[in-house]
């Protein structure tokens, strides 16, 4: 039973009704410097999940090439698009919800990459998936839940719906995948996803509006990269 996802995905919808209720009633200094913090502590979960890269070469070429797709194919757009698509549908349950402007949406987006497409999740999947073990997720929603508290206060019950892909993207790929892992190709797929962490964590804290958004194909490449750079690049350079 995947408790660790079911858990992570909870604590978001349980952050996100606390926050569409609760955040007009906290002050804009007090949401603006707990964003910062919430901003600083995924810059260190990416940062952590970076050191475990063991292919640095596999891991810069998805970012970028990753990046490159996104941009060409303007996923950021689409993802923005889709977003406010669950906002109208949100608005007309629950009316009144959001402000609609440039700042909800660099919110909405910023939420979608954070929780989705950190890599956190996925590689705790994996880990839950093979292993049994929990831990990496339900330390991952020790940060969604008051994140998601925080994103509602803008976004409101909009901040719930964003559990679904969620549970499906972590619940449904990470078994898909992990057959085909080896240790390596784990730990730079998660240092990939670590540099999505630590470009979302400059945008949470408003230091750079990074395309977080148009940086999540460079998940999808960072696994087959890495084996086709130990299985081919590295024996021929050596």
């Amino acid at each position: 039973m995947p408790i660790g996802v079911i858990v992570n995905c909870l604590g978001i919808i349980i952050g996100g009704i606390l926050g569409t209720f609760i955040g007009p009633r906290l002050s804009e200094s007090f949401k603006t410097n707990l964003n910062l913090v919430f901003g600083a502590c995924a810059m260190t979960m990416g940062i952590n999940s970076i050191a475990l890269m063991k292919n640095m070469p596999a891991v810069i070429l998805s970012v970028i090439l990753g990046t490159v797709i996104g941009l060409a194919i303007h996923l950021g757009t689409i993802i923005q698009n889709m977003g406010m698509g669950m906002e109208k549908i949100i608005s007309k349950i629950i009316p009144g919800q959001g402000t609609k402007d440039a700042e909800y949406q660099s919110v909405l987006v910023t939420a979608i990459v954070l929780f989705c497409a950190s890599g956190t999740g996925i590689y705790g999947s994996i880990t839950a998936g093979m292993t049994g073990d929990h831990s990496i997720l339900l330390a991952k929603t020790i940060l969604d839940l008051p994140t998601a508290l925080i994103f509602a206060c803008v976004l409101g019950f909009v901040t719930c719906v964003i559990a679904i892909p969620q549970f499906m993207l972590l619940f449904l790929l990470a078994g898909a995948i992990y057959p085909f892992c080896t240790e390596t190709m784990i730990c730079d797929f998660k240092a990939c996803g670590g540099v999505l962490l630590v470009a979302t964590g400059f945008r949470m804290m408003k230091v750079k509006e990074f395309p977080v958004a148009d940086m999540i194909p460079a998940m999808i490449l960072a696994m087959p990269l890495s084996h086709l750079w130990v299985t081919y690049v590295l024996p021929f350079v050596s």
